[in-house]
């Protein structure tokens, strides 16, 4: 398949009534953002649309709320969600809004070429009509129990505990949210699209053109909506807030078009204010067939942007959306997101206690793009923990990536005088051959898992390729080289070969993970004193990225650890501000012993100091045959790797704990266990749950170093 000429991503318009959650910047802004960034590291032409929905019930509703006007609701979130997202480094190209004339002029157009050419029709109907307020009932302006899951919490659009779409007429006992009446139906007449006539259009399009590359959770609610008959869809809506027909449709005094109808088509407004912004032509982005559409969205605007929008644009003679990579639902500790419920982070939350605090800024925005990346929701619902977060970033983005940079920085200043050593070809053998490989492979590996929009897959390959640079560091040991320079004439050149790769290495990781932490590519560009050319996606895989001799500056920690107490603060926070919590089972008694501080009788200093206790990294982790609660390790100590039975395989898989810090008991007595010889003990931690987290030291060191 040939390369779009260009391409235009747009990330789901977000209502400007109110903060947006980590939900949200899973869904339908950090994939996007990745995506994009990795285009313009291709040198691709791709223009990043988004903007603030300003229109639609949830707007007055929220001015309601705050005893505030609609207008004043829209300016201050809007500019509170631009805030949010510059924080988080999403980098749209424009952060458009749909109050804008220019939108409002675009939306009249759209709606006034399909009144004009008949695709439209008008229909008589009975709407839901609220006598105390005297208006008609936008769907979210009804509440009722809901058809299918009999929750209390069903508007006439949507069951906020289900997630089913709906219409008020589905609703059983609909109530007015105005006035708490049972409105009345009372006629009126509305435009709408006659989706029933585009049915062939949209099997064929989606079912058969796309239903092999698109996701199965797209294909399949499309073909659920399809299968199920399509109906005519409302494009107007009697309401005061919104844009306003024109004066020149006859009937269309006192009415809006559709929130529905109108948001999508900010896109284009968005791409037509870029294009002015920049002295560029939108036409091509929305009329040339060669370029690439991708929307970025949750898969509860699915149907809007697989089936309504798509026919609104092909009857306006536009592009098709090429793919629509919807992501499914993020849950937060066991249970689903509800802004209504409180029971929520919202990335202004987390902005606040991480990235504007002291020890937070860049690399806390990292930190949480890298966590949100890792569980995103590509297939199926996933789950944002603390203890996760802690996890991600303590065991993999600090054990792993920013060890492996830290190591090569440290040795490279201590035993090659601050410079990039040169090379020695002569001396290579298969663990310089496999590592270049590695190196030379990853690129083309991680840009097919990005084109695919596998970025979980993508970023791990990222993680991989570091942790193969530790396990190589770890095979050539150049602080033990250095300990032979004086009676090895090879062993200084060795030390050269190692760590010049090791520096090669870092610098094709600061371009492979640029799309995913952008913060930390710039930190990668500052300690290497490069330029951000370097960051061209054609120079991965390149060993020629810094040159012998040149000095690179000291190291920087690239990321925080995240502490016991961090993670304890959130969850409190969280629970002290949830409403309406849902009832859940009783926490068992726990075991008198797990509440006293100790069973064990009292020992002497003098019996501590008998104990030899080490910093070490688990560099293989296997199951013990035949033993469900064994795992074989080996664990790395300065000058050595040992063999350590652990009895941890019911609480951590073995890929889990590769490169993990752990803390050993070096001096205990070999034993023998299921054929296989200990040398050593990891300490562990019990919570209590019952569950083992491994006890190690506040930042990383040394494998090997003492711990007193």
């Amino acid at each position: 398949m040939s390369t779009p000429k260009r391409y235009l991503v747009t990330s789901a318009l977000p209502y400007a009534n109110g903060l947006k959650h980590i939900g949200h910047l899973a869904g339908a802004y950090i994939p996007a953002d990745i995506y994009v960034r990795y285009l313009r590291a291709q040198k691709r032409d791709v223009v990043f649309v988004c903007g603030s929905d300003e229109h639609g019930t949830a707007i007055p509703i929220q001015a309601k709320k705050e005893g505030s006007t609609p207008q004043q609701i829209i300016d201050k979130y809007h500019q509170a969600l631009k805030e949010d997202f510059e924080a988080l480094s999403v980098s749209f190209d424009i952060y458009h809004r749909t109050s804008e004339p220019l939108h409002h002029q675009t939306a009249a157009e759209f709606f006034t070429h399909l009144h004009e050419k008949g695709a439209l029709q008008t229909q008589e109907s009975e709407q839901y009509y609220d006598e105390a307020s005297k208006t008609f009932l936008a769907d979210r302006y009804i509440k009722g129990t809901c058809p299918h899951c009999k929750s209390d919490r069903a508007y006439g659009d949507q069951c906020e505990t289900c997630g089913r779409t709906l219409s008020p007429d589905e609703l059983i006992n609909p109530l007015s949210t105005l006035s708490g009446e049972t409105p009345q139906k009372k006629k009126t007449t509305h435009w709408y699209l006659p989706l029933n006539e585009h049915e062939a259009f949209l099997r064929e399009w989606i079912l058969g053109e796309h239903g092999k590359d698109w996701r199965p959770t797209v294909v399949g609610q499309c073909k659920s909506w399809i299968e199920g008959g399509l109906q005519p869809r409302a494009v107007t809506r009697d309401l005061d807030w919104g844009v306003k027909l024109p004066d020149a449709i006859p009937g269309g005094a006192g009415k809006v078009l559709y929130v529905w109808f109108d948001a999508p088509i900010g896109y284009i407004s968005a791409t037509k204010q870029w294009a002015l912004d920049h002295g560029k032509d939108w036409t091509p982005y929305w009329k040339d067939k060669e370029t690439k559409l991708v929307h970025f969205i949750g898969k509860d605007n699915i149907v809007f942007h697989c089936i309504i929008f798509p026919v609104m644009l092909k009857l306006h003679g536009y592009i098709l959306p090429d793919q629509v990579p919807a992501n499914e639902f993020l849950n937060l500790e066991g249970d689903k997101m509800s802004t209504s419920r409180n029971w929520k982070l919202d990335m202004r939350d987390y902005i606040h206690d991480f990235v504007k605090a002291e020890n937070g800024g860049g690399q806390c925005v990292d930190m949480l793009r890298y966590y949100l990346t890792q569980i995103a929701p590509e297939t199926k619902d996933s789950e944002f923990t603390w203890k996760g977060y802690q996890d991600a970033v303590n065991s993999e983005l600090v054990a792993i990536f920013g060890n492996f940079v830290n190591r090569t920085w440290v040795l490279m200043h201590k035993l090659c005088n601050g410079k990039v050593p040169h090379l020695h070809p002569a001396l290579f053998d298969e663990n310089e051959n496999a590592l270049i490989q590695e190196i030379q492979g990853a690129p083309a590996r991680i840009s097919e898992l990005i084109e695919q929009y596998k970025f979980r897959e993508a970023l791990f390959e990222v993680i991989d390729l570091a942790r193969k640079g530790n396990q190589y560091m770890q095979k050539r040991e150049p602080w033990m080289l250095a300990k032979k320079t004086d009676t090895d004439p090879t062993a200084q050149q060795q030390i050269d070969n190692c760590l010049h790769l090791c520096l090669q290495l870092t610098a094709n990781l600061t371009i492979l993970i640029n799309p995913f932490l952008p913060n930390t590519a710039l930190t990668l560009l500052h300690m290497m004193k490069v330029v951000d050319r370097m960051l061209d996606w054609e120079n991965a895989g390149s060993l020629k990225l810094l040159n012998a001799g040149y000095p690179l500056r000291a190291p920087q920690l690239l990321f925080r650890k995240i502490e016991d107490a961090e993670v304890t603060l959130q969850i409190e926070k969280l629970q002290k501000g949830m409403t309406n919590p849902i009832a859940t089972p009783a926490s068992p008694a726990l075991p008198e012993k797990n509440n006293t501080a100790t069973n064990k009788p009292v020992i002497q200093y003098e019996d501590f100091a008998k104990l030899e206790l080490r910093s070490g990294i688990i560099r293989k982790a296997e199951k013990v045959e035949k033993a469900d609660k064994l795992l074989k390790l080996e664990v790395e100590l300065q000058g050595e790797i040992r063999t350590i039975v652990s009895g941890i395989a019911e609480h951590y898989q073995p890929s889990d704990i590769i490169d993990k810090q752990v803390t050993v008991v070096c001096n205990l007595a070999p034993r023998k266990m299921r054929g296989i010889e200990s040398n050593g003990m990891i300490l562990m931690a019990t919570d209590r749950n019952g569950k083992l987290h491994f006890v190690h030291p506040e930042h990383p060191i040394e494998p090997g170093s003492l711990i007193s």
